[in-house]
């Protein structure tokens, strides 16, 4: 979708800058950075947006499977910088191109040669098309030889909890890799998580391991992120930046693990690698814009804090 951005209260007017937004296409444009193949499939409207999220998809190298509707218009977001703390999104995108997405527009996707298959707590919310498209596409991946990856990635305005646990947690029984933050983990077990409840989070990542999730991360925000798998819990804390813009740090994290899992390197490292990515995503103003490329992963580990490279 589209996301228009504000520096300042909507209701004030003033000028709107254009960007392409949407948690998968942050994914895969971070993987193509750093040097993967990715590929997003989606819908868009037949509309000056639509050939805007197209034109910025192939800029950066993503293989876009994409299907241009004539009848539903591309998906908008309004992105409110209410204060210097707290940004406000409206999602205008109710019967848009991508809110019906269906299995067939994703299932050729499983047909290809792809090594992972990265789906979010987003598209089964969107419709009950996209619901059913969710469904076939996580149950299909291990049949078609692909690992498949779980973003919770809950949006309260989109579907309740009980209807994102119902979804999710079937869908995670498909799932190699689970990626969720520590008060979205409830979504997938009766369990409360979260900051209030911290003890619980084991209990559920011991009920993912048990189903035959590999790894379960979980993203902790400025306290780093953690990981539990077979061979036990391992943590790595964030990277010290000076924050300027949250949105999309949890999809450049997401997109840092999954480069290093597809590298083959140890599970520190693959945490290390998304802290990483979304120290620059919080450092840099966009979803994705500031993300770094392959050559530039280590900018925020050599360097010091408002450092200059001559």
């Amino acid at each position: 979708m589209v996301s228009l951005r504000s520096n300042g209260p909507l209701a004030q007017g003033g000028t709107l800058t254009t960007h392409m937004a949407g948690s998968e296409a942050n994914v895969a444009i971070a993987l193509s950075r750093l040097g993967h193949t990715a590929r997003w499939v989606g819908r868009v409207g037949e509309d000056p947006h639509g050939e805007f999220i197209q034109r910025q998809l192939r800029a950066e190298s993503v293989d876009e499977w994409v299907t241009v509707d004539p009848d539903r218009s591309t998906g908008v977001m309004f992105l409110e910088k209410r204060t210097a703390d707290i940004s406000r999104a409206l999602y205008y995108r109710q019967g848009s191109a991508g809110s019906e997405v269906g299995f067939i527009d994703v299932g050729p996707a499983l047909e290809s040669s792809a090594r992972l298959l990265h789906l979010t707590g987003i598209t089964p919310a969107l419709s009950p098309r996209s619901r059913e498209a969710f469904e076939r596409a996580a149950a299909g991946a291990e049949a078609h030889g692909m690992v498949l990856s779980l973003d919770v990635n809950y949006r309260n305005k989109l579907w309740s909890r009980r209807e994102a646990t119902q979804v999710l947690s079937a869908a995670a029984r498909h799932a190699k890799i689970v990626v969720a933050s520590d008060d979205e983990l409830c979504l997938l077990s009766s369990r409360p998580t979260g900051p209030e409840h911290p003890a619980n989070i084991p209990a559920v990542a011991a009920e993912l391991l048990a189903l035959g999730v590999e790894e379960v991360v979980v993203k902790l925000g400025s306290d780093g992120a953690e990981v539990y798998t077979a061979s036990g819990k391992f943590r790595v804390d964030a990277v010290p930046v000076n924050a300027v813009d949250t949105v999309g740090a949890g999809d450049a994290f997401t997109a840092g693990y999954l480069s290093a899992f597809l590298d083959g390197v140890p599970v520190v490292e693959r945490l290390r690698r998304g802290n990483l990515m979304g120290g620059f995503a919080v450092s840099t103003l966009g979803d994705w814009e500031g993300l770094p490329k392959r050559a530039e992963l280590d900018l925020l580990s050599a360097q010091a804090i408002g450092s200059t490279q001559r």
